[in-house]
């Protein structure tokens, strides 16, 4: 019986997030359904553009302790529970929402951060909307948490906007917030040792509790969403990854929950007319069981072809999606790359440190180099995607030192290299060498860049642009060692050798030959060379 009530409960709260939606696309172009979406082509610009940089920052930026601070706060033992205790105090007095009323940007300048992104070679430019932690980074007409009226009372997304404008790139939205349902449910809960046990921490505030308090006139419940119940295993930090796509066990939002975010994403679209949009779901926001996805996709396409004279412009991304849904909006995956060329145009979402900014990555130097984001654009692209490269931000607004150069350091490799990056198409094959015999098979959304061993100077990767083929060296050969490159023997037949000239982008080259091995490059000596080596073959 008790099963049984679960499961009628279930199908009332699903039954209660469809269809609760009014508000009609401008155009019957697109219907709010995958058939329909199914009619979307991924725009020539996007498959240009290659490289794009994003300002994944937010007010979980603040405490400087990494990524999902909002949720791990929350959980006695954590590391960044113990990060809370000694920075702030305990979860039941001072919560996420105080981290926010902390976060100030008072150093924020956009303009200049946008240009410095452009001139390292980002052809496109994202902001954060919001995150998990539910706060919206613009004056949300749907959202009384938003970064105008709370913390550094500012409108992020505008000062974005206008800094993309300015620049002439084209800006793009992430939107991660449909999630704050199933993320704070930590924030329910209490420590189960020690002074506080048993005493909630403030997930389950409520309006009536902010009088006298600096929230006063705000309800908690708007930004932590905790008036529910848990989810199966919630006890658990872990098991929010498998119920990430509301099944498992997940507590399921209701109704009120989908509009607010429904009106809140649409209010996005209307206010900042975005050129790409991600959203951190599985497939599209709330899917399966509620449709505010689909209603908002249809939207969004319709209204940026209404503003493109019926030309669809727009790039929507999604995760972990079916064959079919990967002809409605584009594929990102986060972290990693598929193994072999993709049909369809798609998209890597990475970070040189953690998603938000993290003082320990910062004290120990452990970003990734420029050479590993090279290399990795360069793997990207020659598999028909494109790189979206985080840069971690303070809470400031500003970035350090150590980032600032690998900034610098990309600068310097794409003003000699990226004629082999942008306006670029695969060759028949992606690559030749090691990392293509032993790479790491792409799990789930992702999380396979980390392929295990490090790249070689046998490691190839090729790209083409009109009637010029890109091989791309990944790493310096050792002893000035001629270079072979397999792929390019005179047996290929998609590779044409008579009078062709091999080039080296930014270098020179002492002798080259094509043969039945592949084409044998010998480098000039004492060059001062910058890996990954680009030759050109037209």
């Amino acid at each position: 019986m008790k099963n049984l009530i679960i499961t009628i409960s279930l199908i009332i709260s699903i039954t209660s997030c469809k269809d609760q939606t009014q508000k009609k696309p401008d155009t019957n172009t697109f219907e709010p359904n995958w058939s329909s979406l199914q009619h979307y082509e991924t725009p020539e610009w996007f498959r240009d553009a290659k490289f794009g940089i994003w300002a994944h920052w937010g007010p979980q930026c603040q405490p400087e302790s990494g990524d999902w601070y909002g949720r791990h706060m929350y959980s006695q033992g954590h590391w960044q529970y113990n990060s809370h205790i000694k920075q702030y105090g305990h979860p039941s007095k001072f919560g996420f929402k105080d981290v926010i009323n902390e976060w100030k940007a008072e150093k924020w300048n956009p303009e200049k951060l946008v240009a410095l992104y452009k001139r390292a070679g980002a052809r496109y430019f994202f902001a954060m909307g919001n995150h998990h932690d539910n706060l919206d980074l613009w004056d949300s007409k749907y959202q009384k948490w938003n970064s105008v009226a709370v913390g550094p009372k500012k409108d992020i997304l505008t000062g974005w906007k206008q800094a993309a404008k300015n620049n002439g790139l084209p800006f793009g939205v992430s939107i991660h917030s449909s999630h704050a349902w199933r993320w704070y449910e930590t924030s329910q809960m209490s420590d189960s040792e020690g002074k506080y046990k048993g005493i909630p921490y403030d997930g389950t505030l409520t309006k009536e509790d902010g009088i006298g308090q600096w929230w006063e006139g705000l309800d908690p419940q708007n930004l932590y969403a905790q008036n529910h119940d848990l989810s199966t295993n919630s006890e658990d930090l872990n098991s929010i990854m498998e119920q990430w796509d509301w099944n498992h066990g997940s507590s399921i939002p209701t109704k009120e929950y989908c509009t607010n975010f429904y009106n809140r994403t649409i209010d996005m679209i209307d206010q900042f007319q975005p050129d790409l949009i991600y959203f951190d779901d599985t497939a599209l926001p709330l899917w399966p069981f509620s449709n505010v996805g689909l209603d908002i996709a249809a939207h969004y396409y319709n209204s940026n072809m209404k503003q493109h004279q019926g030309k669809l412009e727009a790039v929507l991304f999604g995760k972990i999606l079916s064959d079919q849904q990967k002809e409605c909006m584009v594929w990102d995956v986060e972290r990693g790359a598929p193994n072999d060329i993709q049909d369809k145009p798609w998209q890597t979402c990475t970070c040189i440190g953690a998603w938000h900014y993290d003082r320990e990555i910062y004290n120990s130097n452990s970003y990734k180099s420029a050479k590993t984001v090279t290399q990795m654009l360069v793997d990207i692209v020659s598999k028909n995607g494109n790189l979206l490269l985080s840069i971690p931000i303070r809470g400031d607004g500003s970035i350090d030192e150590h980032e600032l150069k690998i900034v610098e350091d990309i600068t310097k490799w794409m003003d000699i290299n990226s004629e082999c990056i942008y306006d670029t198409r695969p060759w028949h094959i992606y690559g030749e060498g090691p990392k293509t015999e032993r790479s790491n098979p792409l799990k789930e959304q992702g999380f396979n860049e980390e392929q295990g061993i490090p790249y070689t100077d046998k490691d190839v990767r090729f790209t083409k642009k009109g009637d010029a083929l890109f091989a791309i060296i990944m790493e310096l050969p050792e002893n000035n060692i001629p270079i072979k490159i397999k792929s390019l023997s005179t047996k290929n037949p998609y590779l044409q050798i008579n009078n062709r000239n091999v080039q080296l982008l930014g270098g020179d080259i002492k002798s080259f030959n094509f043969s039945s091995d592949g084409l044998i490059i010998e480098l000039t000596e004492n060059q001062k060379l910058i890996a990954p080596l680009v030759f050109k073959i037209q």
